[in-house]
Order: C-alpha cells, then structure tokens, then sequence
C-alpha cells in the first residue's frame, strides 16, 4: 500500500492500521472464549490484554506526533503488543486451543499489524511534521477561555 495514496487522517480512528487492529481484538476475543476456565489468568486474560493494547498504543501515538520520537517509541510499543499477541497465539496453539488454520489467520493479521506499523516508524516525519497538523485541537483542549468561578466562590481574604 503507497501511504502517498492514502487519504489524510484526522484521528487514530482513521489510520489503516487501527480499523485492522480492532478486527484483530474481536476476532481474538471470539476464538478465546472456547479456552478453558483454568486457563483465565495464564492465557486467556494475557491475550486479550495484548491484542487489545495495540490500539491503545495506536491512540497514544497519535497524541504525542508533535514529539517524533515519543511518536516512534509508542509506535514500538504497539508492535511489542503485537508480537506478545503472537506469543500467546502461539502458545494457544501449542496447547491445542486454537486450530492451525485459526492460527495461521490470526498470525497473518499480527504480521500485517506489524508491517503498517513498521511503515509508519520509517515514515514518522510524515505524521509528525507541522504539515501534518491540519485537524483543529480537541474540542476538550483550548477551544473555550477558562471558565470564571461564580462570583460566591470568590473571597476577599
């Protein structure tokens, strides 16, 4: 995929890879809830906490694109969460939870995570140039003067 071919992003919403990472959450999601009850807090939470960790790194990154390099390392952060998701995939399979062709697909979709996410530490500057703020700031963040406390909140001493 040519990232000059793609259209500008506002939010993390809109990036490739963060659409293709939720997918990636459900679908493990799904397949972990056939794991056995024993393996709740060795396999099962460990997975899911990864996979969906991914995005949260993705969103992370984006607020921090006017700093490159916190941009990279949380860009880094999110392909460690998604080899851990590999790991835990693979000892799924391992275990005989997850069937190979489960697994291949998962580890596919790991694998192309991992890819975007590799482009966009090669390319950061495109996200984290001044040319690449062209969204308004959040509606939370200095679009409204600070509020004047009520004038009963307001003491002479």
């Amino acid at each position: 995929m040519d990232p000059s071919s793609l259209p500008y992003a506002r939010s993390f919403r809109e990036l490739v890879v963060y659409p293709r990472q939720r997918q990636l959450a459900r679908e493990v999601f799904r397949v972990s809830k056939a794991f056995p009850a024993e393996e709740k807090f060795s396999l099962t939470d460990p997975l899911r906490r990864s996979a969906r960790s991914i995005g949260a790194q993705i969103a992370e990154s984006w607020a921090k694109r006017r700093y490159e390099k916190h941009f990279v390392a949380k860009l880094s952060d999110a392909d460690a969460e998604q080899m851990e998701t590999q790991h835990w995939l693979e000892t799924a399979k391992d275990d005989g939870y997850l069937p190979a062709a489960e697994h291949a697909r998962l580890i596919g979709l790991c694998e192309e995570i991992g890819r975007m996410l590799g482009g966009m530490m090669e390319n950061s500057t495109s996200f984290c140039s001044d040319s690449a703020f062209r969204e308004e700031p959040p509606l939370y963040c200095c679009s409204k003067p600070a509020a004047t406390p009520p004038s009963s909140l307001i003491t002479d001493h």
